[in-house]
C-alpha cells in the first residue's frame, strides 16, 4: 500500500471510490468532482493499492466570513474490502504529518467516537451549519472563542444534499 498525493488520472478512480463507500448517495463524489472542477484548492491524498484506490482522504477550507480559519476534512472514504484494517487510520494519521495541515486549525463533521483517537475534540465554536449541536462537530487546533457559523466552500451547500445518516459509515460531511 503506497499513500500518495491525488493525481488527476486518478480523480474517476475517487469518484468511483465515493460511490461505492457511500451506497444510495451521489453527494460526496459530486461533491469532490465539483470541488475539483472549480479549482478549489485542497489537500488530498489516495491509498493505492496493486493500482487501485482503496482510500481517500480530503481538506478543503474553512471560513470565518471571507478569510480562510483552518481546514475541513471532509470527504474521507476507505473502499469496503479494507475498512476495518487500520487503511483509514493510517492515511488520516499520515495526513496529520503533512505540513500543509500540521499548523493548520482542523475541524471535522464525524463520528466522535472515531476522530477522537486522532487528536480531535468536541467543540462549541465555531458553530456548523450542518449540526444542529455541534455534537458532531470535533476540532484540532482550534483557539476560536468567539461565536461564528463556520464557512465551508460554496460547493458543500450548491450540491445536491445528502440523504440523511443512516448508519456510521458516514463519518464526515
Amino acid at each position: 500500500m503506497k499513500i500518495q498525493n491525488l493525481s488527476i488520472e486518478n480523480r474517476p478512480k475517487v469518484y468511483a471510490l465515493l460511490q461505492r463507500v457511500f451506497p444510495g448517495s451521489t453527494y460526496e463524489a459530486a461533491l469532490v468532482q465539483k470541488l475539483h472542477e472549480n479549482g478549489r484548492v485542497m489537500h488530498e491524498w489516495v491509498c493505492i493499492h496493486t493500482n487501485k484506490v482503496i482510500a481517500y482522504i480530503a481538506f478543503s477550507h474553512a471560513f470565518h466570513g471571507k478569510e480562510i480559519c483552518g481546514l475541513h476534512l471532509a470527504p474521507m472514504a476507505v473502499a469496503p474490502e479494507f475498512q476495518k484494517q487500520g487503511v483509514g487510520e493510517e492515511l488520516l494519521r499520515f495526513a496529520l504529518r503533512q505540513e500543509a495541515l500540521k499548523s493548520q486549525p482542523l475541524f471535522v463533521l464525524g463520528e466522535p467516537g472515531y476522530y477522537q483517537r486522532f487528536g480531535f475534540e468536541s467543540c462549541s465554536q465555531p458553530i456548523c451549519p450542518f449540526d444542529k449541536n455541534n455534537s458532531h462537530f470535533l476540532s484540532m487546533r482550534n483557539t476560536s472563542a468567539t461565536g461564528f457559523v463556520v464557512g465551508y466552500e460554496p460547493e458543500f451547500a450548491s450540491v445536491a444534499a445528502p440523504p440523511a445518516r443512516q448508519d456510521k459509515q458516514r463519518r464526515t460531511r
